[in-house]
C-alpha cells in the first residue's frame, strides 16, 4: 500500500544487483553455506568485542586478533604494522609497486597487513580496515582470486559481509568515493569499492535467506544504509531472486 512512500524496487541498478548475487553464489560455493545461513552477524557491541580499546598499538593487536577469527585467519600467518603518513608525500607504495594516496586505511602486502595510525582513534572504522585486509588474505593470500581481476576490491568487500562484518565497513564511507569505471559489457558506471546501496542490498540478502523479515541486527546500521537494507528486504520479499534460495522455516 505504501511502496510509492518507502519504495519497493531494488536498490541498484541491474549490473550491481547481478554482481552481488552472482558473487554471493560464488562466496558460498567457494567457502561453504554455513556462513551464508548460519554464520554470526558481527556487532559493534561489547558481546562481540569485550576487551577495553584505548586506542593505542597494543588494543589494535588485540582488536586484530578478534578480527582475524571472526574473518577466519590464522593472525600467525601475518605481521600487523604501522605507518604514519607523511605530510610531505602524496603517495605511498607497496611492495608491488602499487602506488597508494598517503590518506590510505591499510593495506594487505601478502605476509603483513599495514594500517593507518590515524585509524587507530576510530575502533568502528579500525575494524572494518582490518577485516576488508584480511578479507585480502581469503582470496589473495589463498589464491582464490588473483590481482588482475576486475572487482578485485568490490568482491574483498563482499567478502566482509559474507563473513559476517559487513556493519563494520557499511557504517564507515570512506571507499564510496572510489574510482568508477564500467562493468563489463554495459554503460553502468561500476565502483571500485562497495557502495552504500551495495552493501544495504547484500545485507538484506543475508537477512532473506535467513528467513529473517526484520533482522534485530539491523539497527547497528547507520541510518542511510539502513534505509538501502529494508527496501532491498520489501524488494526480496515481494519478488525473491533466482540466484539464491532462502531457508525453509519449520512449523
Amino acid at each position: 500500500m505504501f511502496d510509492w512512500l518507502f519504495g519497493s524496487g531494488c536498490p541498484l541498478d541491474p549490473a550491481a544487483k547481478e554482481w552481488v548475487e552472482n558473487r554471493l553464489v560464488w562466496l558460498r560455493d567457494e567457502f561453504g553455506p554455513d556462513d551464508l545461513y548460519s554464520g554470526a552477524v558481527v556487532l559493534p557491541t561489547p558481546a562481540f568485542f569485550p576487551d577495553p580499546y584505548d586506542g593505542s598499538r597494543r588494543a589494535a593487536r588485540v582488536l586484530f586478533a578478534r578480527v582475524c577469527d571472526y574473518m577466519g585467519v590464522d593472525p600467525e600467518l601475518l605481521r600487523l604494522e604501522f605507518f604514519r603518513p607523511s605530510p610531505n608525500a602524496l603517495f605511498l607504495v607497496n611492495d608491488t609497486g602499487e602506488a597508494l594516496p598517503t590518506g590510505a586505511a591499510g593495506w594487505y602486502a601478502g605476509d603483513r597487513i599495514r594500517i593507518n595510525e590515524d585509524e587507530l582513534a576510530d575502533p568502528m572504522s579500525l575494524v572494518g580496515t582490518l577485516a576488508h585486509e584480511l578479507a585480502h588474505q581469503r582470496l589473495l593470500g589463498e589464491d582464490r582470486i588473483g590481482h588482475e581481476v576486475f572487482d578485485n576490491e568490490l568482491l574483498t568487500d563482499l567478502t566482509v559481509v559474507f563473513k559476517g562484518m559487513g556493519i563494520f565497513l557499511a557504517n564507515v564511507p570512506r571507499h564510496w568515493d572510489g574510482n568508477y569505471t564500467y562493468w563489463p559489457g554495459t554503460e553502468l558506471r561500476k565502483p571500485e569499492y562497495m557502495t552504500g546501496p551495495m552493501f544495504g542490498y547484500a545485507l538484506a540478502l543475508l537477512a532473506w535467506v535467513r528467513g529473517e523479515p526484520s533482522p534485530a541486527w539491523a539497527r547497528y546500521v547507520k541510518s542511510g544504509v539502513r534505509g538501502e537494507l529494508r527496501q532491498g528486504l520489501r524488494f526480496l520479499n515481494k519478488h525473491g531472486t533466482d540466484k539464491l534460495r532462502p531457508l525453509r522455516r519449520r512449523g
